[in-house]
């Protein structure tokens, strides 16, 4: 059973809305009530999405074709926003990607897109976003990193380095804008299976319980999971949470002295 969410009347701007987790937030934020705006590169994508969602929850939707990476277009998103609905109580920054490649083979072009990708999107979308929420009294912001970002993860350096200092931003914006009234926060997903995620481990022949076998819950994680993480953050129920990184991992993987049940 999901937990209940009221978001109603409020404006909640997803960046990366199109697809995956960024899509079932802009989903869940629609069903508990707000008029959501889902970013993303594709008009094609966000308009399926948004069509979707609006037939499944009669909620309003927008799709406004946004390259993250851009910081004009970070600032004409949220001038369009509030624009047309007036205010924007949350901002997810959800928009992100991983190339795989070892370091020693990694571009120098390619090392530096990863960072435009994975935490300056965010610092633009959040610094744009900011103002009108100083404006109207607050606002929550949520930005999406990874667990690799937690921990490191071997094969995608450039990515973990930005998710990384996406939490270290989280922290250090929560204590500038917390007395302007608005709460920041980050989510770090572990293994998550998307349907980009699943169709890709069908093609690469991934073994999905294997490599979740030590987890101590024993699955990957869904959409849904982190879907819900997003909201609460957002949400009222956190209202006294703010700088914090919230892992949805599936439990530490820890080594023990003895055996135990």
């Amino acid at each position: 059973m999901p937990i209940i969410h009221d978001f109603e009347g409020k404006v909640v701007v997803v960046t990366g809305g199109g697809e995956g987790i960024g899509a079932e937030a802009a989903r869940q934020f629609a069903r508990a009530g707000a008029l959501v705006v889902i970013a993303g590169r594709s008009a094609a994508t966000l308009d399926r999405t948004a069509s979707a969602i609006v037939a499944a929850s009669g909620s309003e939707v927008v799709g406004i074709p946004t390259n993250v990476t851009d910081e004009a277009q970070c600032q004409a998103l949220v001038g369009q926003v509030v624009e047309r609905l007036g205010r924007l109580d949350v901002l997810v920054n959800n928009a992100g990607g991983a190339k795989q490649v070892a370091i020693r083979q990694f571009r120098s072009d390619k090392y530096l897109a990863e960072f435009d990708l994975n935490l300056h999107s965010a610092f633009y979308c959040a610094r744009a976003a900011v103002e009108p929420m100083i404006a109207q009294g607050g606002g929550a912001i949520v930005n999406v990193s990874s667990l690799a970002g937690v921990h490191g993860t071997m094969g995608v350096a450039p990515y973990a380095a930005a998710k990384a200092g996406l939490q270290m931003m989280t922290r250090v914006a929560a204590a500038e804008w917390g007395p302007r009234g608005i709460r920041v926060n980050c989510v770090a997903p572990g293994l998550i299976a998307t349907e980009k995620a699943k169709a890709k481990w069908a093609r690469t022949g991934f073994d999905e319980a294997k490599a979740t076998s030590g987890f101590p819950l024993r699955r990957a994680g869904t959409p849904q999971d982190v879907a819900q993480a997003i909201l609460f953050l957002a949400g009222d129920g956190a209202s006294y949470i703010s700088g914090e990184t919230l892992v949805v991992g599936g439990g530490p993987r820890l080594g023990g002295m003895i055996d135990v049940d």
